[in-house]
């Protein structure tokens, strides 16, 4: 009986033994899935300031790889303070048109000559006043015995305007007003009839888009200008009348032109960016639109510099403006270029850069340790071989030669250490490594020839919120009107 209670017992801590065990192994699964969990948090945490990083960064930090200082883009009201430098001593001018330094006297640097060719000069006459005419000694009037050189200045006239009216003078035969049955009449005929829209001259036009286009002038300032300098009311609709419509009439064959000479070319580029359209037909404000730049490559010959707006990203917009190339076309990594099929492309390093840029945590640049900044000395090597290169070589088999010697080393390493990349998924060295990746097919092209660009960086670098010409789809000419209006 003692012996089958103890047996009972035994079975009993075995039982008890077992459960023990399942609940402790459902506790280290509960534990190690709260590990998990709490590890992915701490993941997404460090993705979230990452992000937060980069965010503050592109709002607060350079917005390139290089300073951002650009000549010519000063602040607008503190140019003048800025530029201001008292240390530099105001020029001397002599008698004969030559600027001396004070600090090195007679020393010549430059003359007015030289300076002012080409501006017409007018001389203003100091006379004394009447009785300093008159001799203080014995009063006999005074003569003009010559001439001396006082001082210059450069003074501007703005602009004028004028209304031109155009009359035709008639003509009519008096004999025939008497004898004959019917008068004879000739009427003068407009030998230059206008071909404009509206009635602004030629000059007019060609002024209101220099001013937008070139001076950055929107047309509500040019407005106040017309009113404020010249007394006359031209409301911004009929200014953007004058640009839109004139231009798509009188240039729309030279762009089609110059886009049949771009398309015959071996090398172009292309790249597109962001605007926004204010009051176009069908579509929210904060709809976004875009401006496709497309210019020739750096082949040597004249560039040629298109621009083309339409309302989305898709790659049908690139197909339909080159159709059927078959050069090469440097370009960014989106997808939408694939649809040109016959095209050869090649991929941006400077956009390579970027993304690897984008990855480094904030201050860490100089952190050899971190993957990121380990590729981008590699890219770093890249580009100071290509700006060697391009300076020592013009001959574009020479180029080619020089990158395949120089070069390939560095692109067998560079990928060797892309291969290794296991970054964190959902950070940005993440999406930078699988940018890498998926161009990698497109970023050695351009050692096939010498004339290949090695980046993106002309197209980056025309600017094209401010377009120098207008779309070549009159589709596109009502958008416009109103984003200039």
């Amino acid at each position: 009986m003692a012996h089958g209670s103890r047996d009972i017992r035994l079975s009993e801590l075995k039982d008890t033994i077992n459960e023990l065990n399942t609940r402790i192994s459902q506790l280290q699964a509960s534990l190690e899935e709260s590990a998990s969990r709490e590890a992915a948090k701490d993941q997404e945490i460090a993705n979230l300031k990452e992000q937060l990083d980069y965010v503050a960064k592109k709002l607060f930090g350079k917005k390139s790889e290089k300073n951002l200082d650009i000549p010519g883009q000063l602040e607008l009201f503190n140019e003048v303070e800025m530029e201001q430098d008292p240390s530099v001593p105001e020029e001397v001018t002599s008698t004969d048109g030559t600027v001396l330094d004070e600090k090195t006297p007679r020393k010549p640097r430059t003359t007015d000559k030289d300076r002012y060719a080409g501006i017409p000069v007018s001389k203003q006459y100091l006379n004394p006043d009447d009785d300093g005419q008159v001799c203080p000694e014995c009063g006999t009037p005074m003569e003009c015995i010559g001439e001396q050189f006082v001082r210059r200045e450069l003074d501007i006239i703005p602009g004028r305007i004028r209304v031109i009216e155009y009359y035709a003078k008639n003509y009519g035969c008096p004999k025939c007003k008497k004898d004959a049955e019917l008068p004879c009449i000739i009427k003068g005929k407009d030998g230059k009839a206008h071909m404009l829209h509206g009635m602004a001259s030629a000059s007019t036009v060609a002024w209101v888009m220099y001013q937008k286009y070139a001076n950055s002038m929107p047309l509500y300032r040019q407005q106040k200008d017309w009113e404020r300098l010249y007394g006359l009311k031209i409301s911004r609709a009929t200014l953007a009348n004058w640009v839109i419509l004139n231009a798509m009439e009188h240039l729309k064959p030279v762009t089609d032109f110059y886009r049949w000479l771009l398309i015959k070319r071996a090398f172009i580029m292309a790249d597109e960016t962001t605007l926004q359209v204010l009051h176009e037909e069908g579509r929210k404000p904060e709809t976004t639109s875009f401006m496709w730049a497309y210019r020739t490559g750096e082949d040597g010959e004249f560039p040629i510099i298109l621009y083309v707006y339409s309302e989305t990203r898709a790659g049908d917009n690139p197909k339909e403006f080159l159709g059927d190339y078959g050069g090469y076309i440097m370009c960014d990594g989106y997808s939408g270029y694939n649809k040109l099929i016959h095209a050869k492309r090649c991929g941006c390093w400077a956009h390579i850069r970027r993304s690897l840029l984008d990855a480094v945590p904030k201050g860490k640049i100089h952190d050899h340790t971190l993957p990121a900044v380990q590729g981008l000395l590699y890219v770093q090597k890249l580009f100071d071989k290509e700006r060697k290169i391009r300076s020592k070589y013009k001959d574009p088999d020479c180029i080619r030669d020089a990158r395949i010697r120089e070069e390939r080393d560095i692109l067998d390493g560079f990928w060797s250490w892309l291969d290794g990349q296991r970054p964190v998924k959902g950070s940005r060295m993440d999406k930078a490594v699988n940018y890498i990746r998926n161009q990698k097919v497109y970023l050695e092209t351009y050692l096939e020839d010498g004339r290949c660009s090695f980046t993106n960086n002309l197209t980056l670098s025309e600017g094209i919120t401010y377009p120098h010409l207008l779309p070549g789809s009159p589709a596109n000419a009502t958008s416009l009107l109103k984003r200039c209006g």
